[in-house]
């Protein structure tokens, strides 16, 4: 898969910056390539549920950004469409890492994967895993 119109590492960090959302979960873009990306958050008590794991709304926008911030690498200003999320196992640990990454990029929207890990005395575990249709705006 070629960029052809995507949007650049740049203007992704500089959209995030603009994204109280994002802002809110403190999250930050790790890797960045032409159809593949990766974000983290941390885990803070305040993004928990009340059994101590990350909640699922935390995940939910991870695998919801993740996918829609590696379509935009490729075709440029986009929106979620749908996304389905499959949580594997609790997500407990320091932080999250997802990563995504675009199945097939089309004319008027992008499929795309994207998987969760949870982080813990530095070893990955998966957590969750998603699909999304991202639509070109």
């Amino acid at each position: 898969m070629q960029a052809t119109s995507g949007i650049s590492r740049e203007q992704l960090e500089n959209a995030l910056r603009h994204s109280a959302f994002a802002n809110l979960l403190g999250a930050e873009l790790l890797d960045f390539a032409p159809g593949k990306v990766s974000l983290q958050v941390h885990s803070r008590p305040d993004l928990c549920q009340h059994h101590g794991y990350l909640h699922g709304a935390v995940v939910g926008f991870m695998i919801d950004s993740g996918c829609a911030w590696a379509a935009a690498s490729l075709v440029g200003d986009v929106v979620t469409s749908e996304y389905k999320l499959n949580l594997l196992a609790p997500a407990l640990g320091e932080k999250l890492i997802c990563r995504s990454e675009v199945l097939k990029a089309g004319q008027r929207q992008a499929v795309c994967r994207a998987d969760v890990f949870a982080v813990k005395d530095g070893v990955e575990k998966l957590v969750a895993t998603g699909l999304a249709t991202i639509a070109r705006v």
